[in-house]
């Protein structure tokens, strides 16, 4: 059977999913236009769009992702191709259904939230602002020792929020953390991260002696919790409102963030894969090559942004 996408075989599916799906007028109009352009691409190949095989729609998937479509905009595309192909089945105008064995594009891995050195820089800023206005209370200064490091070693928050007091006896500028699995690892202290530690420690061990005897916490970040140390929650509450007095929308932040931030800025710069790995505590090199992603999609926003052609890219899309 010799059959093209005309007129009325087209009108007659935005017919059907009106009236049957109930599909609003800006689906029909996206079916219409979405079948169009795969009307043009097939003629452009000497195939009637009736009697595209899997192959023809095969390679028209292709050709918007070399163009640069989005996975989501080429998988909008498949999907009104399916729609239409079905509709074409179930009426008997054609013997079979070339969408069936098509593979919907795969989508990217998301990429993890992350901040930019200038946002770092003024939240922890910003921290050590509130530290310096407020000697006489240790909230604001353990608040800026908890940023220091957090950034300074990539820890995970629950790592981060269960340190020993001991950690202020140690030696050097390397931290011996606990991770999970039980797995210790050291990592490496910032110089600003060891003075506002030492300027904690001090803080910390005044507030340790006013406590009735017995009453010593064994907790770097002792808090009145059922647990006795910092409840993360509460870490994460207060670090998105002093993202908000720094200028940092809240939405964006928050201590596993501040993670990522670690590790992206740490390979932003050169640092080696493995060596990120061993620091963020990754029994997997997989999980660390995300941060590679991270900053792949930052150059092809760049490029996608300010390069020229990627305008007209974004027209057809």
């Amino acid at each position: 059977m010799s059959l093209d996408l005309s007129a009325a075989h087209l009108e007659a599916f935005l017919e059907m999913m009106s009236a049957e799906r109930g599909a609003a007028a800006n689906t029909l109009n996206a079916y219409h236009r979405d079948l169009s352009d795969a009307q043009a691409f097939l003629k452009g190949r000497g195939v009637r769009a009736g009697e595209a095989t899997s192959d023809d729609l095969r390679a028209y998937l292709t050709m918007l992702a070399e163009e640069g479509f989005k996975p989501s905009s080429q998988a909008r595309r498949l999907s009104a191709l399916r729609q239409f192909y079905k509709f074409l089945y179930a009426e008997g105008l054609r013997a079979d259904d070339p969408t069936g064995i098509l593979d919907a594009p795969r989508k990217g891995r998301a990429l993890p939230k992350t901040l930019s050195l200038d946002d770092v820089t003024r939240l922890l800023a910003r921290a050590e602002e509130e530290a310096k206005a407020e000697p006489d209370r240790i909230e604001p200064l353990r608040m800026h020792v908890l940023i220091e490091m957090l950034y300074a070693t990539g820890m995970r928050v629950s790592e981060l929020v269960t340190l020993p007091a001991s950690v202020l006896a140690r030696n050097g500028r390397m931290l011996m953390i606990r991770g999970k699995g039980n797995k210790e690892r050291m990592v490496p202290l910032s110089r600003t991260a060891i003075a506002a530690l030492d300027l904690y420690g001090t803080k910390l061990a005044a507030f340790q002696a006013a406590q009735p005897a017995g009453k010593e916490s064994p907790w770097l970040f002792p808090a009145a919790s059922e647990a006795g140390y910092l409840p993360r929650q509460v870490f994460a509450r207060d670090l998105k409102s002093l993202a908000g007095r720094a200028g940092i929308r809240a939405a964006v932040i928050s201590p596993h963030v501040l993670r990522h931030a670690f590790a992206s800025h740490l390979l932003a710069n050169g640092a080696d894969l493995r060596a990120v790995q061993e620091l963020l505590g990754h029994s997997d090199i997989s999980t660390t090559q995300i941060y590679t992603h991270v900053l792949e999609e930052r150059l092809h926003q760049l490029v996608q942004t300010h390069h020229p052609l990627a305008k007209q890219a974004k027209k057809r899309d």
